[in-house]
């Protein structure tokens, strides 16, 4: 079996990933280049002392990935955490250990381990607000069965990329989130 390092080090680094973007560069872009992360000083000290990594789990058509990951950036620079991105269609093994409820392969997924390589804390798909905000949206959507389904859904989903992008509250939901995961680590 894989270890957690092993995967740490197959990854590619942020800068890499962004290059290799096809599908939310922009948005993801946009989100990382108007966030200003909150001065959390001592947060960011502790995280600073514990020396942590970061494997993401992830692909760039993902809206939730669009929205979560600049945000986790700015936190990764300011506590001196290394991440590494992985893509989640092409690292399955890993990406079946941190299933959403058991089945679904919801992305992004940030494993945070230690200096040893154990898992110290796991976040993702996205933040419980969000999560509303998701299940509402889609009951709101005809039956799958429905001619105009697929439509409707295609709406919803230009309709929330464009949230996640311009609502400053969705991002400071995201950043809440992230923090509370670490802390409880």
């Amino acid at each position: 079996m894989t270890t957690l390092n092993e995967w740490f080090e197959k990854g590619i680094n942020i800068d890499a990933y962004l290059d290799s973007m096809q599908t939310h560069k922009e948005n993801t872009m946009h989100i990382y280049d108007h966030y200003e992360l909150p001065a959390d000083t001592e947060f960011f000290n502790t995280l600073r002392t514990q020396k942590l990594r970061a494997i993401v789990l992830t692909e760039d058509w993902c809206g939730d990935a669009m929205l979560n990951l600049p945000i986790f950036y700015h936190i990764a620079q300011a506590g001196a955490i290394d991440v590494r991105i992985l893509h989640r269609d092409e690292n399955l093994e890993l990406m079946d250990q941190y299933l959403t409820n058991g089945k679904s392969r919801s992305i992004p997924i940030i494993i945070f381990i230690n200096q040893n390589g154990d898992e110290v804390a796991k976040w993702g798909p996205r933040a419980p607000e969000l999560q509303v905000y998701i299940d509402e949206s889609f009951s709101n959507l005809p039956d799958k069965d429905a001619p105009e389904y697929e439509e409707k859904r295609n709406q919803m989903l230009t309709f929330i990329t464009k949230s996640y992008r311009d609502n400053t509250d969705f991002w400071q939901r995201v950043y809440a989130s992230l923090k509370r995961g670490l802390e409880e680590a």
